[in-house]
């Protein structure tokens, strides 16, 4: 293709069952916003559109749970998805929603024309059924293993183990998610999308036409599900939730999820061309048009498979350029999981680091899933804010802004002879625009970031080796040549920052007191961003240190979700063995009081406790120390089995056991009467 006269880029349309965390900003919204930015900074006609997605059996199913009506759900969870992108600066040109009047009708036009034109194939086949709760089990209705890797909690869409898609009656052990049942087989027909068909035509377009531009890890996944042979897919699904089946024979059926998203970023389009006087067909119609799709892997075989054979056959509608999609993105060593609480949520995100929004941008660019799975630490997003933004890029502008000001009330100096270390300078900031741009277009926005905080290190290494605090006390005009040049990188830095960092290029501009008219080609074209005798403002910081007690406030709050977890998931011992009654009236258990508590030298988890058991006072060895303190349990009414025969204990004599059991939390908790007592009652 020459060069594009507009760009479509779409981001994945997030599910409305839940916020959105770091492994969806890392892996699709922040590399889009990126790209996004860039191209409309390099004067680029853009439509960057997404939207949410509010249909699917998960929603159902969540409202089941909730006992609210899906409406309420994707509602709720529609408002906080796009406050949040909106907060954190996603600049989407349209976000919109799956459940608009908008999309219905172009979801159900969609099919209809591929309906008249013959393109789907009607199939009685058989699917799983709950019979109790009297309904089929679509997609997240049904779990079971996985038939590819294994995983014993795979979906009936796909697998969030391995990200194999497949039906659910290729489960292996299936059951309800509803009700636990094991589901029976049931006849039903359906429309299929014949992907045999067009696997002549994605092998022709794809394997041999996108071999050297798209991502190894995107080109891999394709050519993996070509060469196993493709089949029919449903397109739709026996639901009560979603869009209308719009033909005969469609009632009490819906579009399938997987058909009805994907157009989506048209309807989205649509939306957007009516409200800004534009004609959304340029965007999806024009082979003049680039269009590029942003997703995770687990969308891989949707966008540049199934998608792309539904607009084929359609026939009215250009194909994506490219489909960038990153791998997943892990956390402090463990798998992203909505359902388990392990993650980090945007929206609180953004209340806990309140004006942070470029430190997380920065901090899942630079660590960005692009070719592999990757892990999200704390401890390295302070590393990357502490020791890049705030010592690097923050430090050097900092410099600037402080020194111009000190010694020229904040008005850029008239520069004089230029040595050849400032002209080496100036210089090599023009190429910067260039080399970042390509990474950018490559898809490689790692790698740019790292060229944008190699610009500030440019920055910084010129005014460390030029040293205008020392050389003012003996040539001033030299230092005004100094600071000239260090405010022509700041200039520099404030342009090109933006696609990565939009809340401090944004603040820069206004401490150097520049507007936006100062272009991305500028940079390169002109010798001069800050002219002679131009006033800027006072500064202030761009970054701050984060502080080792906020990190690990963040790590003892996921420490907690996985002790939650741990306790979810721990398995009940089952029942001992059966014993007489007569074996139960042996145990002789008492109420009795800690008198007394001190630590058991050299161990981490026994107190030596004085136990008033009513019968006598005794000494019992307890494993509580990591769970209660020797303070805190004096006083204390416990629950004592006093017939076990005494044994010593790291050479202490234990005459008794205190029954305890363990809480959620992973601690332990005492097992006491609920009122008072007197000491030595007996439990029975």
């Amino acid at each position: 293709m020459s060069a594009p006269k507009r760009y479509t880029i779409t981001a994945a349309l997030p599910y409305t069952n839940g916020p959105i965390h770091i492994g969806h900003l890392a892996g699709v919204y922040v590399p889009a916003d990126i790209y996004a930015r860039y191209l409309r900074l390099t004067g680029n006609d853009v439509a960057y559109i997404s939207g949410s997605d509010e249909h699917g059996a998960a929603i159902p199913m969540r409202a089941k749970k909730e006992g609210v009506s899906p409406q309420i759900i994707i509602d709720k969870y529609h408002g906080i998805i796009k406050k949040s992108f909106e907060d954190f600066g996603i600049s989407f040109d349209n976000y919109s929603r799956t459940s608009s009047q908008i999309h219905h009708e172009t979801a159900s036009e969609f099919f209809t024309k591929m309906y008249n034109d013959g393109e789907f194939i009607e199939e009685v086949s058989a699917q799983l059924y709950d019979q109790e709760a009297n309904q089929f089990l679509a997609d997240r209705f049904v779990v079971g293993t996985c038939p590819k890797c294994g995983f014993e909690e795979s979906y009936g869409d796909q697998c969030e183990n391995c990200g194999t898609s497949h039906n659910a009656t290729d489960l292996i052990n299936p059951k309800s998610a509803i009700t636990g049942n094991i589901p029976t087989v049931k006849e039903t027909k359906h429309w299929f999308l014949p992907l045999d068909k067009h696997e002549s035509f994605l092998r022709e377009w794809i394997l041999e036409g996108k071999k050297k531009d798209w991502k190894p890890n995107v080109y891999g996944q394709v050519k993996s599900w070509v060469d196993d042979g493709l089949r029919p897919r449903a397109v739709t699904r026996d639901l009560d939730w979603g869009i209308p089946v719009p033909v005969k024979d469609g009632e009490g059926k819906v579009l399938y999820v997987w058909f009805d998203a994907p157009i989506g970023y048209i309807s989205s389009t649509k939306e957007w061309a009516a409200r800004e006087g534009k004609k959304w067909e340029d965007y999806w119609k024009k082979d003049d048009t680039k269009m590029v799709h942003f997703i995770g892997k687990d969308n891989i075989v949707f966008h540049c498979i199934i998608f792309p054979a539904m607009l084929k056959a359609h026939g009215d509608y250009i194909l994506p350029d490219n489909v960038p999609a990153n791998e997943f993105l892990n956390l402090e060593g463990n798998k992203l999981s909505t359902s388990k609480n392990w993650a980090v949520w945007l929206h609180e995100y953004l209340e806990e680091f309140p004006n942070q929004q470029d430190v997380l941008r920065y901090a899942l660019t630079a660590n960005a899933p692009e070719s592999k799975d990757n892990d999200f630490t704390w401890k390295d997003f302070q590393a990357k804010n502490n020791n890049e933004l705030v010592a690097i890029f923050g430090n050097f502008i900092n410099r600037v802004v402080v020194l111009t000001n000190k010694y020229y009330d904040g008005i850029v100096p008239t520069p004089n002879e230029f040595k050849e270390v400032d002209e080496d300078v100036l210089a090599a900031v023009k190429e910067f625009p260039n080399i970042i741009g390509k990474s950018i277009e490559r898809y490689r926005f790692r790698e740019a970031s790292q060229e944008l905080i190699n610009l500030a290190r440019l920055g910084n290494k010129y005014l460390a080796d030029e040293e205008p605090w020392k050389v003012i006390k003996l040539d001033t005009e030299r230092v005004q040549t100094i600071m000239y040049v260090a405010l022509q990188i700041s200039a520099a830095l404030a342009v090109v920052s933006e696609p990565f960092l939009p809340f401090t290029s944004g603040k820069l501009k206004g401490i150097l007191n520049v507007d936006d008219n100062l272009s991305w080609e500028d940079i390169t074209a002109k010798d001069i961003l800050l002219s002679k005798a131009h006033q800027i403002n006072k500064g202030e910081l761009l970054f701050s240190k984060i502080e080792d007690k906020t990190i690990e406030a963040q790590v003892e709050k996921l420490q907690a979700t996985k002790l939650v977890n741990e306790q979810a998931n721990k398995v009940v011992e089952a029942q001992k063995e059966t014993i007489d009654f007569e074996d139960f009236t042996k145990l002789d258990i008492r109420i009795g009081t800690i008198l007394e508590a001190e630590k058991v030298a050299k161990t981490k988890k026994l107190l030596k406790l004085k136990v008033d058991v009513g019968i006598d006072t005794r000494t019992i060895v307890s494993g509580i120390a990591e769970s209660f303190s020797p303070e805190e349990v004096i006083g204390q009414q416990v629950s004592v089995l006093v017939n076990l025969a005494p044994r010593k204990i790291r050479g202490v004599e234990s005459q008794g056991m205190i029954l305890m059991a363990d809480t959620t939390d992973g601690k332990l908790a005492f097992i006491e009467p609920t009122k008072k007592v007197k000491n030595g009652q007996q439990a029975s």
